[in-house]
């Protein structure tokens, strides 16, 4: 893992913020980060050039998918997930642990693996912890996932266990598997909405000493205020020298919460999916530009943004394209919401850096909660 460094510029005392800079084989990842997520090697719409452009780091692909469609030797042949999508840039892969929870109705679960129907052509996919870790060793992102169980919200509290349990099992075959030395494999703690049940997974997890860990299993139904009082309870848990990566939240206020609370990694695909059905994540609160006022308009989508779609076209204009079913417009709201939440992490780790992280929410959160959306 020499390939793999991570250093806290500052922490904020008021808050567990951080600031940090996590080393990668290609290249510097400042955190707090928020990956786009290209599932299938694409972030839906946008070329890699415009991820740059609007500020992305490192984005995420998903092995299960991938697995699928093309298939993950194929991406090796073709030099692997780099090469094949043409980003320079880190990247990260999920293990297909998220649709063991998303496609629970198409696959069979044990101890030994997961057997998925393939929602394409009903063929069947074996996913064990081994064959996880081979196909994102194929696939050659940065940051590969251990296979997880992720148990639905609400689910009983012995089968949370089970979870839990087979989580930390297929966690120690996935570190077992492992044979690539230039790819950080993180851990995941699971438990659902029990902190005694996070505590269970954290204490499995963290002798076999990972190079850094994910929250996963949230945002799946519960509250917003029971995520922030399980991420109380589970992130102090968690190594304070290694990055900590909290799966699948994505809602700005979640991001702030959950970075003052310890967060350093997050990924959604709400800026993009939001993004294609016409609502636009602004300085001032949400915009669905499909709304009958937006007609007229002839301001910005945000004047605080830089991105293309604010610095050029009228909300009128991006209006215009989404009624007439233009497909400049999904491209031009999913870009703008990517940038928007590249610079939401970067006032947050300025914040940090100014012991200012406190108000830095106080403000956001009081500025988006008195607009009346549009």
């Amino acid at each position: 893992m020499s390939s793999f460094s991570f250093h806290l510029d500052a922490t904020d005392t008021a808050t567990a913020a951080r600031a940090g800079r996590w080393q990668t084989p290609h290249g510097v990842v400042n955190t707090p980060v928020f990956m786009p997520v290209g599932t299938l090697g694409t972030v839906k719409g946008l070329l890699p050039a415009q991820l740059r452009e609007a500020g992305a780091q490192m984005v995420l692909s998903n092995t299960y998918h991938l697995a699928l469609r093309p298939g993950s030797e194929i991406v090796a042949e073709m030099g692997g997930l780099h090469r094949f999508m043409d980003w320079d840039g880190p990247i990260l892969t999920d293990s297909g642990g998220f649709q063991v929870f998303s496609l629970a109705k198409m696959r069979k679960i044990d101890d030994d693996k997961v057997v998925f129907r393939s929602h394409i052509d009903g063929n069947l996919l074996e996913l064990s912890p081994e064959r996880a870790v081979l196909i994102q060793e194929q696939l050659g992102a940065d940051c590969i996932m251990c296979l997880d169980e992720c148990p639905p919200s609400g689910e009983s509290i012995e089968k949370i266990c089970k979870a839990v349990d087979r989580t930390t099992a297929w966690a120690k075959r996935c570190r077992d598997a492992q044979r690539r030395t230039d790819q950080a494999l993180f851990g995941i703690v699971q438990g659902g909405v029990h902190p005694g049940m996070r505590q269970r997974s954290a204490e499995g997890l963290l002798p076999i000493d990972f190079p850094g860990y994910a929250v996963g299993g949230l945002s799946v139904g519960e509250p917003p205020p029971v995520m922030y009082q399980i991420l109380d309870s589970t992130v102090p848990m968690l190594p304070e020298n290694k990055p900590r990566y909290l799966m699948g939240v994505g809602r700005p206020e979640d991001i702030i919460e959950a970075v003052c609370r310890g967060i350093d990694m997050f990924d959604c695909v709400m800026p993009t999916r939001n993004g294609r059905n016409a609502m636009a994540f602004t300085s001032q609160g949400p915009v669905r530009i499909r709304n009958q006022v937006h007609a007229r308009d002839e301001r910005s989508l945000d004047p605080e943004c830089d991105c293309t779609a604010c610095t050029r076209f009228s909300r009128a204009y991006l209006r215009h394209l989404f009624v007439a079913k233009e497909m400049l417009g999904p491209i031009l709201l999913s870009l703008h919401n990517i940038a928007f939440y590249q610079r939401l992490v970067r006032q947050l780790r300025e914040a940090i850096v100014l012991g200012r992280s406190a108000e830095f929410r106080a403000e956001q959160l009081a500025r988006w909660n008195s607009r009346i959306p549009a």
